[in-house]
């Protein structure tokens, strides 16, 4: 199946600053894709260029298998973090303007707003000045506006600011149904828990590099660190010692007769081993590997990577 996107050896310069260095991303059709990052890492820029804003000094972009070029435009469509809607208009008449600036006819818009109007339940913005919205309201605005015109690729960049719950979970709800139906989502977030619970797949930029890049199972199945989480009954000593050489306690807490202790794995041993050893000392309640997180993973990764560069600037 032909990726609906691929970037190949981006480089991109602004004066002295190097924004993007030797970036390679692939997107395949109907996944949502996490592109992140720390502030200042180059997702924007990598944005920009896709959105043809600017261009890129090296390499190059291909959608859907051809080259990147302005009528791709029609199929791509884009949420900025920054909002952009004109403050002193009616939420109708923007809506209005901006869907037909996508291509729609307006008989054919004002019908398919309508519908999302109702969906969302904001009928009765549609006279109301965007200057009278909320943050979150005029977030909804913008989003039903960037989705109706049925684009094939996607890219959200924080689209969950300033929502409540509530609206984030609408939200996620229709970015989902969206994929279901056949759109692609590059989604740019700071947000870890957004990630783990929506992304197929994703890369991350730090420094203008890319440093990592997979789907988010095979990620955390990766930097498992062979470590499990064990709540029991019994004798903490008695337990402590039957790990002997097989596992390493790495820290434990008590209420009355309930222990609950962290224990890593050592050399080749299976937690079938490791339960073995204790039966006799535990009445095991629980036991639980220990998965990182999305953001443990986006920590290391960045934490590590900035190590090395500091390591190798010294050595240099």
């Amino acid at each position: 199946m032909t990726p609906i996107l691929e970037v190949k050896n981006i480089h991109k310069n602004y004066a002295n600053h190097v924004a993007l260095k030797d970036v390679s991303l692939v997107v395949e059709p109907q996944k949502i894709f996490g592109l992140l990052g720390p502030n200042g890492a180059g997702k924007t820029s990598l944005i920009r260029i896709i959105n043809q804003i600017t261009g890129p000094d090296r390499g190059e972009v291909l959608f859907n298998g051809e080259h990147l070029a302005p009528k791709h435009v029609d199929f791509i469509g884009y949420l900025p973090e920054e909002r952009g809607l004109y403050k002193k208009m009616s939420v109708g008449e923007q809506v209005m303007y901006l869907a037909q600036l996508k291509g729609l006819k307006k008989a054919d818009a004002k019908a398919k707003l309508q519908q999302w109007f109702k969906k969302f339940e904001i009928e009765n913005w549609w006279d109301k000045k965007i200057e009278e919205l909320s943050k979150g309201m005029q977030q909804k605005v913008q989003f039903i506006v960037t989705v109706l015109h049925e684009p094939k690729l996607l890219i959200l960049d924080e689209p969950f600011s300033g929502f409540d719950p509530i609206n984030a979970q609408l939200i996620k709800n229709e970015i989902l149904e969206l994929r279901d139906k056949g759109a692609t989502i590059i989604f740019s977030t700071h947000n870890m828990g957004s990630v783990e619970e929506l992304c197929d797949n994703i890369a991350l930029i730090n420094k203008a590099e890319k440093i990592l890049d997979g789907s988010v199972k095979d990620i955390r199945k990766n930097y498992k660190s062979n470590t499990y989480h064990i709540t029991f009954k019994g004798n903490l000593l008695g337990f402590t010692n039957a790990l002997w050489a097989g596992a390493e306690l790495l820290n434990k807490k008590s209420d009355e007769d309930v222990h609950s202790v962290t224990v890593k794995m050592l050399r080749q041993n299976k937690p079938n081993d490791l339960l073995q050893a204790v039966l006799n000392n535990a009445e095991i309640l629980s036991f639980q590997e220990i998965v990182p997180s999305m953001n443990d993973i986006f920590i290391s990764v960045v934490e590590n990577k900035t190590t090395l560069n500091t390591q190798s600037a010294f050595t240099e």
